[in-house]
């Protein structure tokens, strides 16, 4: 049996390492299969969907920032391109909830590069494309195995969402390379650009740091569903391969000690990496430095950013969301 690659950045970031590795409450053991297989595979990031307190001022910044282009704007919600390989749509209207108690606050948050402004942004849902669709068996599919699908349809667009495990929207769509991101992005978004654009190009999707109650049954109902690629255990997370798009470390929730009480909380998307070209540790602290972000180091608990086999670094948008970039691309995703 090939033995399972886990890169560094998932390691290191995991709550089961050192003399808690194979005690009871780091049990690495995955969960079964919660229905047969699909046979489905991802072959497209069709989009990830968040809500903000000011939309404008955060679609002009990943605009301006990662070079991500503006497929549309309504005045309530802009959609933006990832590359030719990705979206993101961005709305209005997000009201933050009541501060936890100081006691229920996960206290490594800051270690894995937490923001250090208030969060006013929340990722709602995400859209994945995939191959084989036929909408009829799709939805039947679905329905086979328990879920509700709900369909969501535009034009040539298709779609159903239904719910995870963790209760997080999911959206599964008939998009791919060939029938999404057609002709060039052109449209604007009302706040202006909050600095002079870089010259980065987004290549891949490092990672998502998903945090669910029950990673295990949440990993079990990925692979299931949507044919994603279950990496290692490591006793409170693992991090899983999203065929040729990119990874997620789907984690568990709480960010506490393993075995102490926590407040249960929902699913949550704490923070995404995004590769880019050329990385040089250097050149991108100081294109971060000169427009006045903030650039936390990440290297994933392995040295120094210059040497260490995972380098990045986290900043935080207009609305306080946690952006991680990266030097991870589809060629070296298994450093």
């Amino acid at each position: 049996m090939a033995a399972l690659v886990q890169p560094a950045s998932a390691f290191a970031q995991g709550q089961c390492g050192g003399a808690l590795k194979g005690t009871p409450q780091c049990d690495a053991t995955p969960a079964k299969a919660p229905f047969a297989a699909t046979g489905w595979q991802t072959v497209l990031l069709d989009h990830f969907s968040c809500q903000v307190a000011d939309y404008s001022k955060e679609a002009a910044y990943y605009a301006t920032l990662m070079n991500w282009s503006i497929r549309s704007d309504d005045g309530k919600q802009a959609m933006l391109d990832i590359g030719d390989w990705g979206g993101l749509q961005i709305s209005g209207g997000y009201r933050a909830p009541p501060a936890p108690p100081a006691a229920a606050q996960p206290a490594a948050a800051a270690g894995r590069g937490g923001p250090r402004a208030p969060r006013n942004a929340v990722f709602t849902s995400v859209c994945w494309g995939i191959d084989q669709w036929d909408a009829k068996k799709v939805e039947a599919g679905l329905k086979q195995r328990g879920l509700s699908p709900v369909a969501d349809n535009h034009g040539d667009f298709q779609s159903f969402h239904v719910k995870d495990p963790a209760g997080f929207g999911l959206q599964i769509s008939n998009g791919n390379r060939k029938n999404r991101r057609q002709g060039p992005a052109t449209a604007k978004t009302v706040a202006p650009a909050p600095f002079a654009p870089t010259a980065w190009k987004t290549v891949w999707l490092d990672h998502i740091s998903y945090e669910v109650p029950n990673y295990k049954e949440t990993v079990a109902f990925y692979v299931a569903l949507l044919g994603w690629k279950a990496g290692e255990d490591e006793g409170s997370q693992s991090q899983c391969e999203i065929g040729d798009i990119g990874d997620i470390i789907i984690r568990r929730g709480g960010g506490g000690p393993p075995g102490v009480p926590v407040t249960p909380r929902p699913a949550s998307i704490g923070h995404i990496s995004f590769g880019i070209a050329s990385f040089d540790p250097d050149q991108v602290k100081a294109e971060l430095d000169k427009r006045g972000l903030n650039a936390r180091e990440d290297t994933g608990g392995r040295g120094d950013i210059h040497t260490a086999p995972y380098k990045s670094y986290h900043t935080t948008t207009p609305n306080g969301y946690d952006l991680q970039i990266s030097a991870t691309t589809r060629a070296n995703r298994s450093a």
